[in-house]
């Protein structure tokens, strides 16, 4: 058997266990006891997170069989200040805005108003992928299943972070980001083809992204206060504030507007709202019954099912020996939702990561079990440890495994790691080489056929290169070695400083100017490495 083969096996046994209806009447596996002693050890297992992870507020919400466990705040909703997270506080929900969208064209699927399998072309007649192959073949399903042959975050600068193109530009930009691999053959996560399934929702429904899921999915469920943009949470003072780290240590910043991204990380939502959707979704889209004792159903169980079928297989990578336990029997994404397994069980779940804010959503069908935790804070370590810690409270309340102590332990070791790495880097470079150019001939107009002009220019004695279409993406160069800079972003919170390299032509003038992050740390989505800058000729 290959390994692809295997693969696939592997994906596809899991999508068996998807197969039952989500309203199959399965009992929980989850008793009274393990949930009472949930709640019970709840507030000492998200403050000690919030304390070794250096977050300043989170909120949890469990639900089991129907009923809300918990749906609590904790911490503050800004460092500094002495509001405090509660149930009602909104957070930013980045990526777990996906299983919205899904859930959207679902509806659509059971109204007959389209069909996954059905060509993008057929509701985006201009769409276009840079392959013409490709976008014949584009259908609906592909959109939301991370198998384009787009990289990992292919493209994501048209939206990250806040610039000014709008989602139709996004969407027409498309055309110009090259493949990393042949269509199909592989899983990289993307973003801007939940852009475009985003589009296709509003095209069919008349109406925005967001006043169709307002109409459709938050009305229906009773989300009253979440939101689907920043500019909805104006005047209400529950709202988080975003944390980033700079030079390590936590602090206040900016919120990261992203009206052009809708689709793919569009809605802000609380503890207890989300609460409703796990429920909602645990019970294969079922809402409950109207007045006439009718059932009211967002989505038909057929299309519960589809949402929770594996539909691209994912690598599985070999965890750190301490967290070996957590290694999954087989992985893949679905519609909207990452699939695995865990203690036999399986498991529909997602992340979501914007500048600030951090949250997953874990729900265990055969169970009844859901779980979403929601930070003010970009630390990828506090929502792992929470999952794994709270799994284990709901499903293996005899385990006794530190999962918060061990995340923790992991996360510090990799990254010294990374800090020596980069110091091992830096003091390997050339130091006393020069650039073959005058600095000023570095300055001038870049494009790149994707994201369009990059300029750098001397301003106040200083060398400045700036992303045209993202207002925040300025910084400073600093020679590195030879034809290679360092650009330093004003915005430290980014934790995205690049490297900056130049090609020379033989006869001395620039060819191209490539990115590349300097950091492993990165967040993907800064793809600094798909750029390929070339220089803008002077009009005769």
């Amino acid at each position: 058997m290959t390994r692809i083969a295997a693969a696939i096996l592997l994906a596809f046994s899991g999508a068996a266990l998807a197969q039952a209806p989500a309203t199959a009447p399965i009992a929980s596996t989850v008793t009274q006891d393990a949930a009472a002693s949930l709640r019970a050890r709840l507030a000492d297992d998200v403050e000690r997170t919030m304390k070794l992870f250096d977050v300043p507020g989170i909120a949890i919400a469990v639900v089991q069989d129907g009923k809300v466990v918990a749906s609590q705040g904790f911490g503050v909703r800004k460092l500094g200040e002495p509001d405090k997270v509660d149930g009602k506080t909104l957070f930013e929900v980045a990526s777990n805005s996906k299983a919205f969208t899904a859930a959207a064209l679902a509806m659509l699927v059971d109204e007959g108003k389209l069909a996954w399998d059905d060509p993008v072309t057929k509701h985006l007649p201009d769409f276009q992928m840079y392959d013409a192959y490709v976008t014949h073949e584009m259908t609906v399903r592909d959109l939301l299943t991370h198998r384009s042959g787009l990289g990992l975050g292919a493209g994501d600068l048209l939206w990250w972070p806040t610039t000014t193109f709008s989602t139709d530009e996004i969407i027409h930009n498309l055309r110009y980001v090259r493949p990393a691999t042949s269509f199909r053959s592989s899983y990289a996560y993307d973003n801007l083809l939940y852009i475009v399934a985003g589009k296709i929702i509003a095209a069919k429904s008349g109406k925005t992204w967001g006043e169709t899921i307002r109409e459709r999915i938050l009305q229906p469920v009773g989300m009253a206060s979440t939101t689907t943009s920043l500019a909805e949470n104006a005047g209400n003072p529950d709202v988080a504030n975003a944390h980033s780290k700079i030079g390590d240590k936590i602090a206040a910043v900016k919120a990261m507007p992203v009206p052009n991204a809708v689709g793919a990380v569009g809605i802000n939502t609380n503890a207890e709202d989300i609460a409703r959707w796990m429920n909602v979704l645990l019970a294969g889209g079922r809402v409950g019954t109207d007045a006439n004792g009718k059932e009211v159903r967002l989505f038909s169980a057929k299309q519960a099912r589809e949402m929770w079928t594996a539909q691209t297989p994912m690598r599985i990578s070999e965890p750190d020996p301490r967290l070996a336990a957590t290694r999954p029997n087989f992985l893949a994404y679905g519609l909207g939702f990452q699939l695995r397994d865990w203690q036999g069980r399986l498991i529909a779940m997602h992340s979501g990561a914007l500048q600030g804010f951090y949250s997953k959503v874990v729900l265990v069908p055969e169970a009844k079990v859901g779980i979403a935790i929601l930070t003010n804070a970009e630390s990828g370590g506090s929502l792992n440890a929470l999952q794994y810690q709270l799994l284990d409270r709901m499903l293996n309340p005899a385990s006794g495994t530190d999962w918060i102590g061990i995340v923790k332990a992991v996360e510090d070791e990799n990254h010294a790691k990374e800090l020596a790495r980069l110091g091992k880097a830096s003091a390997a470079r050339a130091a006393k080489s020069q650039p073959s150019l005058a600095r000023t001939a570095y300055d001038g107009d870049y494009q790149d056929p994707w994201y369009g002009i990059a300029t750098i220019r001397h301003v106040g004695g200083r060398q400045v290169l700036t992303l045209s279409r993202t207002p925040d993406l300025t910084g400073e160069l600093e020679h590195y070695q030879h034809d290679t800079f360092i650009v330093r972003w004003k915005e430290r919170n980014f934790n995205a400083d690049a490297y900056v390299t130049f090609a020379l032509n033989p006869d001395g003038s620039i060819e191209r100017m490539k990115m590349q992050p300097i950091s492993t740390e990165t967040d993907f989505s800064y793809d600094f490495q798909d750029l390929n800058f070339t220089p803008v000729k002077a009009a005769p």
